[in-house]
């Protein structure tokens, strides 16, 4: 008999076309690896969906918002249903922008510095004197964003003052909550981590290059104006040192079973950590599967991470230990740091050679 495994994907999100698109990808693969698999909609029929299907699994794959703020899991954790990712609490911590750069801080993690505001105060206290306070104690340039939500929505870069209220108006569309954060300039680097029972394993870092120098949504899914180095133009023990970095990143944040760790390494070979994102694009233009074709292959992950989740009876789901993320910083091991000639420094912490100040 078929293990029965249903795919969500779609909901009222910014993201939806993402996420659909996501879950017909994985769909189509399984159903060649010879599951029973089913997609349906976040909407009013999504329960009777789960109770008259009875799936083994439940795979969500909905971008965004209650895709990934904990929500859909929850409710998920409530009805007893083993599901592919993280748990509710973790999925909520690591996907609000502001805690997860907050506790791998606290990890002794290089973050960009920023502040977190949300609209009403905007309304409370008057845009114009918030906008000339913020102007006063910051430098330009700054990246205003959503604190919440991925594939780049609402995401501006902002040169001067002049631009900042606009960029706040765009940021403001898709949350009620923006973060203003310091420019680093760099390479973006994304790493996706697939985490089964061995532990987990960080698949081959991903750089991205784009002609306007930024990874927006357009660059992402939209034009064919972006390039992807997969791995990323880096020695191989620089490699190596991304991945740790990332299977560390993603264990502070007691993440489960698949992330994706976003970086920048500046010209100093400073690692900067950025984003977490627990349910990661599935597209054909999507960093993990990029990721995952170059270490093998795309639908072997998946089966794999698919075939983790079976293992897993509802006796056993029911019994699963959370993890709680931990402030304090875990046992370090010695890594290896990036330098601007290409060679590499022993030291505690990858790439920063001083703590920033």
């Amino acid at each position: 008999m078929k293990s029965k495994v249903l795919i969500i994907a779609g909901g009222l999100t910014h993201e939806r076309d993402v996420s659909v698109r996501s879950g017909r990808r994985v769909a189509n693969i399984l159903q060649e690896a010879g599951y029973e698999v089913r997609l349906s909609d976040v909407d009013q029929g999504l329960l009777s969906v789960i109770e008259e299907f009875a799936p083994d699994v439940i795979w969500p794959l909905v971008h965004g918002s209650i895709g990934e703020d904990g929500s859909l899991q929850t409710l998920l954790e409530a009805i007893g249903v083993p599901f592919v990712g993280s748990a509710s609490t973790q999925a909520k911590f690591a996907s609000n922008k502001p805690t997860a750069k907050a506790l791998l801080g606290a990890a002794d993690f290089e973050t960009p510095g920023w502040v977190a505001l949300p609209q009403v105060l905007f309304r409370q206290l008057g845009a114009s004197q918030v906008l000339e306070a913020i102007e006063a104690q910051t430098s330009f340039p700054l990246v205003i964003k959503p604190t919440d939500g991925g594939s780049a929505l609402g995401i501006s870069t902002v040169h001067d003052p002049a631009e900042l209220r606009s960029a706040m108006v765009e940021a403001f569309a898709y949350g009620e909550h923006i973060m203003i954060e310091e420019f680093i300039q760099g390479r973006d680097i994304a790493v996706s981590v697939i985490d089964l029972e061995e532990g987990p394993l960080a698949l081959p870092p991903v750089e991205i290059a784009t002609d306007t120098g930024e990874y927006d949504y357009a660059a992402r899914y939209t034009t064919d104006e972006t390039e992807y180095f997969v791995p990323a133009r880096f020695t191989r023990d620089e490699l190596d040192v991304l991945r740790e970095a990332a299977i560390e990143a993603h264990t502070i944040l007691g993440l489960r079973d698949l992330s994706r760790i976003d970086f920048v390494v500046d010209d100093e070979g400073t690692c900067w950590f950025i984003d977490a994102n627990v349910t990661p694009g599935m597209t054909d233009t999507s960093l993990l599967p990029l990721a995952a074709e170059n270490a093998g292959s795309f639908a072997e992950s998946l089966t794999s991470l698919q075939q983790d989740g079976l293992s897993l009876t509802r006796t056993k789901w029911a019994q699963r230990r959370e993890f709680f993320p931990r402030m304090e910083s875990p046992p370090r091991t010695q890594k290896t740091e990036l330098n601007q000639a290409g060679g590499v420094v022993e030291d505690n912490w990858p790439f920063a050679a001083t703590a920033r100040q």
